[in-house]
């Protein structure tokens, strides 16, 4: 279950995965992006760690969506804000991290115009959702769906402009959204 303690240990457990794996992002994100994406999403969790992460779990949620929105550029902000604020609307009912990770899969989905299968953070979300619901999300299975990315020819933002250039690639996207996902299972989120 989500509570407002885990998912603070979350979002420090994430930050601290970026800000030391922000060069790698990027470096993922040169040959088929804009190279920019590890320093984004430094620059995002580095507001987050400066919002006001108290009170109850939409609290946390909203002032994270708000930091990244606010100082994320390129795609990342948008879709990991609007992931942000789409668990904090369904944590006004739930703490079930299934319900609230599907919220926010509708989300990206709604805001990128996208949906798995396109070489986007979806690639990881998606398939993270059904191990968790299943029982197998685990730091190996999250690897696994990372390096599945390579061979997806995007068809969805920047790197789609590479065409099949893009195969080989791991989706830089989806690597930073395993970096929240192994947070989460740190923090104990799924915990039961």
């Amino acid at each position: 279950m989500f509570t407002p303690e885990n998912l603070r240990k979350t979002l420090e457990l994430f930050n601290e995965k970026v800000q030391i794996k922000k060069e790698y992002l990027s470096e993922l994100d040169t040959p088929i992006g804009d190279g920019d994406h590890g320093n984004n999403m430094a620059r995002g969790m580095t507001a987050v760690m400066a919002a006001d992460l108290s009170g109850d779990l939409p609290d946390v949620f909203k002032a994270a969506a708000m930091a990244l929105i606010s100082k994320v550029g390129g795609a990342s902000g948008p879709l990991y804000g609007t992931a942000m604020m789409e668990m904090m609307k369904a944590s006004k009912d739930s703490s079930d991290p299934e319900l609230l990770l599907k919220a926010a899969i509708a989300g990206i989905e709604k805001r990128g115009n996208s949906k798995a299968g396109e070489k986007t953070m979806l690639d990881l979300w998606v398939p993270a959702v059904e191990n968790l619901n299943n029982g197998t999300l685990n730091p190996a299975t999250i690897e696994i769906l990372v390096e599945k990315t390579k061979n997806i020819k995007a068809t969805k933002g920047r790197a789609s402009y590479v065409g099949d250039r893009s195969i080989g690639h791991i989706d830089p996207g989806a690597m930073s959204s395993a970096y929240f996902f192994e947070s989460m299972i740190e923090a104990g989120v799924f915990d039961e």
